[in-house]
């Protein structure tokens, strides 16, 4: 008798197995995308020396190394399946790099393959309102982005440089209506995008707004991005941590005509006191002011014809208490800023094929380069040709 039952039983599974297969195929049933980018560019300075080791460039990310140089890169691919998906971002070459600087394989000199991911998500569309994302993936702070292609000028703004890059971690986005949106995260410290080995995490909130001209979000950041470590010097007392950072910045973009595009970022930035925390728990202050940077760029663009664009950015970047210690020079207090307007043009030689020619002029408020005649100097000069090409 068991064996009779056990005989239906596999005839049963054999039976339904066709029927099994076709559920899960249609189920799994999705397409695989491909796309990315590369680009190349060349920069000099016009007031100062671009080669040897008194070199100068824009304390900004990407676009500043000298003569002709290599950008990135970049190869995205996606599975879209019915509810569920998976995107894969990678990226090489100096500019890739530079946008996972803090990878923990990376920084930590193991040279592992790690380095070369930008994104790396799984996402879960639970309903029309609601999709689910786990993994890392690209900041969603501030008005420009890692890849050249989704910037309108070629090299990048103080704020986006010093705000964060990427985040790993899960977040929830919400359609609230056809105009409103929220998004909700928890991650791990800022950049830190493979693993998380500090044991403290970030929360992330976005409000979103978009209409018929254009969008505008307002996003935060708060949490411990250094978590605490052991202080054993001059005696053990206990615990220290630099205090944490807490960021809310506003993006929005919207079209004046058919022709002038008018955008606007605006961020402020601030790392609260340190604390030791001793055996018994008490809390001392071991910092004094809290550090940080805020700024706005305002930018313009214009569509003079079918295949010339030409705009503008306009950046007012300040730092406080050496909040971003290297970005710029700073006073005696700690303090600096640097205004940035940088002029750019994007000429369309083909659907995919776009020459970026750019001229960019930075003056901070202490000095913060060297001159062709090596004297210290507040102002610097660049010429910078790139070539974007996207697929």
């Amino acid at each position: 008798m068991k064996n009779s039952y056990a005989l239906i039983i596999f005839l049963l599974l054999i039976i339904s197995m066709p029927a099994i297969a076709q559920y899960e195929e249609e189920e799994d049933k999705g397409s695989f995308t491909f796309s990315g980018s590369a680009d190349v560019y060349f920069r000099k300075n016009l007031n100062a020396p671009t080669k040897g080791e008194f070199a100068q460039s824009p304390a900004t990310s990407f676009g500043n190394l000298p003569g002709i140089s290599l950008g990135m890169f970049n190869l995205i691919s996606t599975y879209q399946g019915k509810n569920v998906g998976v995107v894969a971002d990678l990226v090489f070459g100096p500019r890739g790099e530079d946008a996972v600087f803090k990878s923990p394989m990376n920084t930590g000199g193991f040279g592992g393959s790690s380095q070369i991911i930008n994104q790396l998500y799984v996402y879960w569309t639970v309903s029309d309102a609601v999709t689910l994302s786990f993994g890392n993936f690209n900041t969603y702070l501030g008005y420009e982005v890692i890849s050249p292609t989704g910037n309108f000028n070629y090299s990048t703004s103080y704020m986006f440089s010093y705000g964060p890059f990427s985040h790993t971690g899960i977040k929830a986005d919400f359609t609230l209506s056809d105009k409103f949106s929220f998004m909700a995260s928890l991650m791990n410290p800022t950049d830190m995008t493979e693993f998380n080995n500090l044991e403290s995490y970030t929360l992330g909130a976005q409000i979103g707004y978009t209409g018929e001209k254009g969008s505008t979000y307002l996003n935060f950041l708060y949490g411990d991005q250094d978590g605490t470590f052991d202080l054993d010097f001059p005696l053990s007392v206990g615990e220290i941590s630099a205090g944490k950072t807490f960021q809310v910045d506003l993006t929005t973009g919207f079209d004046l005509t058919d022709k002038f595009y008018l955008g606007f970022n605006t961020t402020y930035n601030t790392i609260s006191t340190g604390e030791i925390v001793t055996p018994t728990s008490d809390v001392e202050d071991v910092s004094g002011n809290a550090s940080g940077f805020y700024g706005a760029a305002i930018y313009l663009q214009s569509q003079l014809s079918e295949k010339l664009k030409i705009g503008a950015r306009g950046e007012y970047f300040s730092v406080f208490n050496t909040g971003v210690d290297g970005a710029i020079g700073l006073n005696g207090a700690g303090d600096g800023n640097v205004l940035a307007l940088t002029l750019t043009g994007n000429v369309k030689v083909s659907k995919n094929f776009t020459l970026i020619p750019e001229i960019r002029m930075d003056a901070t408020s202490e000095n913060s380069f060297v001159n062709n005649s090596l004297d210290p100097s507040k102002n610097l000069s660049s010429f910078l040709l790139a070539a974007v090409f996207s697929f």
